[in-house]
């Protein structure tokens, strides 16, 4: 695993996850339980949640990394 870990993640910032050749760009809304979050899609606006994101699990290519606000 490369970038940060989840539990690292803060409210208020933005961040891009690649998980099984997918890209997501998020902004961090609120903490909702251990290592769960609601986001916000940076291109489509939709809200979901961390979870969702993972719930089939972490491929090999998977990382969070922290964004400059405004990409």
């Amino acid at each position: 695993m490369k970038g940060i870990a989840i539990n690292t993640i803060r409210v208020g910032l933005v961040y891009r996850l690649t998980n099984f050749s997918e890209t997501f760009d998020f902004e961090v809304l609120e903490a909702l339980e251990e290592d769960n979050f609601q986001l916000k899609d940076l291109h489509t606006l939709e809200r979901y949640e961390l979870n969702d994101l993972i719930r089939y699990g972490m491929g090999e290519d998977f990382e969070i990394i922290e964004l400059e606000e405004g990409i």
